[in-house]
């Protein structure tokens, strides 16, 4: 645990610039090498760093610029998977979204999976150097297996999606325990979806293969607690986060619901240190939920939105603020956007403006209420 709780946090992705998604694609094309795609990766971190310091951002990311989407610990970093189409629905502007428009790249297990790459390692080694000041890496969580697992093809080597999930946080266990050990890492977060199929039982999720919404609940709530009570066995100062959306890409979103079906079991069963909520738009409910918080770990209330590029009344920000903590202790709450800027590498319809003013105002927001 850190020893002052950090009050103004953003989620993880932010936008790339244009230079950085020109590299990909020339690497992708074959036109460049993989150093030089590194080396612009590399200089995009060091100005997404500033940007987060100019602003005053209590624990700093990457971006996730080497990425080319959030989901990477899954799709881009192992080995046994194969691509594959997914269709999901997206809803923007109160419509919903053609499939021209929607995210449709996946990937399916079809063999042992195991790590191809060490990615985050990566990350973590520059932001080691480069940070001024406390990082943190992000990763999609074990419990996010059934986006990869499928019936059909799958179930040769992983007979369930809970087999998957099992192996797959092993995998996770060794991954942070490396992190810590070998680059000093001491803040993770872990990103679910999976918690929204028991929030909203009836949007088309982020897997492929449906359970009952409570089976999906004890499944994450077992599997992100058996990742966090290892590594912490090993590294206590290791500090945790979980971070809980529904749905982030190019400005949409596939979920709706309240924390009401799974607050009581997540704030209390998952032992992280910090909870990043989506809380920007009534689709996610009041904060009657907080109420199940016990002593201990932080609510980050997620209130600025990365959707769009209007930037919030702070005094109405203050307002929510405050009725928060009437459900729960203030000096167990904090604030940031309700998730990244950029999910994917193309990120969502605003501009890098406005993700400095929106940076700016968590900062500024958060520095009035306890400061």
């Amino acid at each position: 645990m850190p020893t002052s709780i950090p009050r103004a946090e953003h989620v993880g992705s932010l936008l790339r610039p244009s230079y950085l998604l020109t590299a990909r694609e020339r690497y992708e094309a074959g036109d460049i090498s993989i150093d030089e795609l590194r080396r612009a990766e590399d200089r995009a971190i060091t100005g997404l760093l500033q940007v987060q310091q100019d602003a005053g951002v209590d624990v700093s990311t990457d971006g996730e610029a080497r990425r080319e989407s959030w989901r990477a610990g899954l799709l881009e970093s192992l080995s046994g998977v194969i691509p594959a189409q997914r269709t999901m629905r997206w809803y923007r502007d109160g419509r919903e979204l053609t499939t021209q428009e929607t995210l449709s790249d996946g990937a399916i297990v079809t063999g042992r999976v195991s790590r191809k790459q060490d990615l985050t390692g990566t990350e973590a080694a520059y932001l080691a150097e480069h940070a001024s000041g406390p990082y943190k890496i992000t990763m999609i969580s074990a419990s996010m297996a059934g986006m990869i697992w499928d019936p059909v093809q799958s179930v040769a080597v992983y007979p369930t999606v809970r087999d998957l999930m099992e192996h797959l946080a092993e995998l996770q266990i060794d991954e942070i325990c490396s992190l810590a050990e070998n680059h000093g890492v001491r803040w993770v977060q872990l990103d679910s979806l999976t918690y929204t199929q028991a929030i909203d039982a009836h949007h088309s999720g982020s897997t492929r293969s449906r359970i009952d919404p409570r089976q999906a609940l004890d499944a994450a709530i077992a599997i992100d607690s058996k990742v966090v009570r290892a590594v912490q066995a090993k590294h206590p100062a290791v500090t945790f986060g979980m971070h809980i959306c529904r749905g982030n890409y190019r400005s949409s979103w596939m979920a709706q619901g309240s924390y009401e079906p799974v607050a009581e079991r997540l704030l209390n069963e998952v032992p992280v240190d910090r909870f990043l909520l989506e809380y920007d738009t009534q689709r996610a409910g009041g904060f009657e939920p907080l109420r199940f918080l016990p002593a201990g770990p932080t609510v980050v209330l997620g209130l600025v939105t990365t959707k769009t590029g209007e930037l919030e009344d702070q005094d109405e920000l203050l307002r929510r603020i405050d009725q928060a903590a009437g459900y729960a202790p203030l000096g167990q709450l904090a604030l940031s956007p309700q998730c990244g800027f950029a999910s994917g590498s193309l990120g969502n319809l605003i501009t890098h403006d406005d993700q400095r003013r929106k940076l700016d105002l968590v900062v500024d927001t958060a520095r009035k209420v306890w400061e």
